[in-house]
């Protein structure tokens, strides 16, 4: 997947928003205030990557199972994940997951009111054709 699609997919997201406030070219990806992916430009020593919160458990086994996963920063409950976008070692429609999850992980956190809100909305985009 390129940065190209993993910001498209990012913006379908519910009331997801694009900001680039560590500079040009290196876009977050926000729900209800908070960044649930990052995308970072390849660079000399890296490839593209996209960096998303994560839920700890899923983190280690995404570790396990795929090459281009590695933990950013782990914290009590989330964990930050980067992932390569210069091989195939996750599929794409997989990678949409892992950006779903991280916006979920994010929507969690929000007021009650919010949160329903938003976990409905999502519902309704996933019903739609």
């Amino acid at each position: 997947m390129t940065p190209e699609e993993v910001a498209a997919l990012a913006l379908t997201l519910p009331e997801a928003t694009e900001e680039e406030p560590y500079g040009p070219s290196r876009p977050v990806y926000r729900v209800g205030g908070s960044i649930f992916a990052m995308l970072a430009p390849a660079t000399k020593t890296h490839p593209d990557q996209v960096t998303v919160k994560c839920e700890a458990d899923l983190a280690l086994h995404l570790i396990e199972q795929h090459a281009a996963v590695r933990p950013w920063y782990q914290g009590r409950r989330w964990h930050w994940l980067t992932v390569r976008l210069d091989d195939d070692t996750v599929p794409a429609e997989e990678l949409g997951d892992i950006l779903h999850h991280a916006w979920e992980c994010v929507v969690a956190g929000l007021p009650p009111a919010t949160r329903e809100r938003l976990r409905n909305l999502g519902r309704e985009q996933q019903r739609r054709p």
